[in-house]
C-alpha cells in the first residue's frame, strides 16, 4: 500500500510523518526504514527505525530511486514499512509526473508486503488524478 501526506512546503508534513513512524514502531512486528535527504531528523526518530540518507547514495533519477528501494527490500526480508520524507527531492521527481514512480512503488508493495508512506510537497489539487486516492493526510 502506498499512502501520501501532501501539502505545500512548510505545512507540517514532516512532523506528521515523524509522529506516524514513531507511533507505528510500537505496533509493527517487522522493521521500519525512514528515507530522507539528510540526517537532520535522526534524533526525532525512535532508535529502532533505520534512517537512510538518500543523498549519500548518488541517486540521480526516479528509476535509480526505485532501484535503490528494490535493493533495500532485497536486503531486509523483515521490512514492513518505509517512510519517505521529501519524496519529490529524494526520488528526483521535482517538477515531474509522480504517477509512474507511485505505480512502481505500488507493485513493490504488493510483491514484498511493504507499506510506503510518502511526504509530498504538493497541494492536493496539484496532484495527478491517478494518485489522489492514496492521500492519507492533506495539509
Amino acid at each position: 500500500m502506498v499512502q501520501l501526506i501532501v501539502g505545500n512546503k512548510g505545512k507540517g508534513k514532516t512532523k506528521q510523518l515523524l509522529d506516524k513512524v514513531n507511533s507505528e514502531i510500537k505496533t509493527v512486528e517487522g522493521n521500519i526504514a525512514y528515507l530522507d535527504k539528510s540526517t537532520k531528523h535522526m534524533f526525532e526518530l525512535n532508535n529502532k527505525v533505520r534512517l537512510i540518507n538518500v543523498a549519500d547514495y548518488m541517486v540521480e533519477n526516479s528509476d535509480e530511486f526505485v532501484g535503490f528501494i528494490s535493493g533495500i527490500l532485497s536486503q531486509d526480508h523483515d521490512l514492513q514499512q518505509m517512510y519517505f520524507d521529501s519524496f519529490l527531492k529524494i526520488a528526483c521527481l521535482e517538477g515531474a509526473d509522480i504517477t509512474p514512480a507511485i505505480e512502481k512503488l505500488e507493485k513493490l508493495s504488493a510483491a514484498f508486503h511493504v507499506d510506503f508512506v510518502l511526504s509530498v510537497s504538493m497541494d492536493e489539487n496539484e496532484l495527478p488524478e491517478a494518485v489522489k486516492e492514496k492521500i492519507l493526510i492533506s495539509l
